[in-house]
């Protein structure tokens, strides 16, 4: 190992342990970040050459090959919920959505061979053991904005039935209260509840992505909320709702109208 003071070497070693890199990629990542671990983190996963440079194919196979589904070549849902076991996460955790996309999967509860080898390559997963080590790093992943809004993004598609344009209402509101737990976005509960005695239909993907620029951008009290604005109809109803049912008042958000 170079010579480095302890400071250093250790987090090279941490470094090391997390991405199962070598000592010479770890060294590489950790100078451009001026030895700031989070920034190293950030400049290894940003570079798919450094990843993908020490994955082994034959662990990869190991792996693909423990999940794959006994009739056809693909990793079903007895496949994943196998790898959840393995891994010590539920298959409900919201860090399923986070490998997914990493994965480029395009159907919720199933990875193709291509998806899952090339997913963990870009990763740096080729064992369990870094499987179970990088789930904080995936969860962390979250809490950058950018990276959460392509999550949430890539949730809709994946989410949705093949063939299907639309994202099934009961899907669409399982997955919003899984991303805006996150987010903790104060009106999801509401928007459920909005959706379930108003609605009834699928989501279009537009009301999909405009909602998170909502929820970002209009806070609870609904201050910011101009009606003149190019909502789709679906969120302009939602307004109304909440000025109806009076869980907006006095330009106040109301906590305990809350209906749990």
């Amino acid at each position: 190992m170079h010579k480095l003071g302890r400071g250093h070497r250790d987090k090279l070693q941490q470094f090391m342990a997390i991405t199962g890199a070598s000592e010479k990629i770890a060294l590489q990542s950790l100078k451009a970040s001026d030895w700031h671990l989070e920034g190293a983190f950030d400049y290894f996963y940003s570079q798919p050459q450094l990843k993908t440079s020490y994955t082994d194919s034959r662990h990869l196979e190991e792996l693909y090959n423990r999940y794959k589904d006994p009739y056809v070549d693909m990793i079903m849902v007895d496949g994943i919920t196998l790898l959840c076991n393995d891994i010590q996460v539920d298959p409900q955790d919201i860090v399923m959505l986070v490998l997914s996309w990493h994965m480029k999967a395009g159907t919720m509860c199933e990875f193709s061979k291509k998806e899952f080898i090339e997913g963990l390559q870009s990763l740096g997963i080729d064992s369990l053991e870094k499987f179970r080590e990088k789930i904080p790093y995936m969860r962390s992943e979250l809490k950058d904005e950018q990276k959460f809004r392509e999550i949430y993004n890539f949730a809709f598609n994946w989410a949705k039935e093949k063939g299907q344009k639309s994202l099934a209402l009961d899907t669409a509101i399982g997955m919003w209260q899984l991303l805006f737990a996150e987010r903790q976005w104060p009106l999801v509960d509401h928007w459920c509840q909005f959706l379930q005695a108003r609605h009834n239909k699928a989501i279009s993907r537009d009301t999909w992505s405009q909602l998170l620029e909502f929820a970002k951008t209009v806070g609870p009290n609904l201050t910011d909320y101009d009606a003149e604005g190019a909502w789709p109809y679906l969120i302009d109803e939602f307004v109304e709702y909440l000025n109806e049912n009076g869980i907006i008042q006095n330009g106040q958000f109301s906590d305990s109208s809350l209906k749990r």
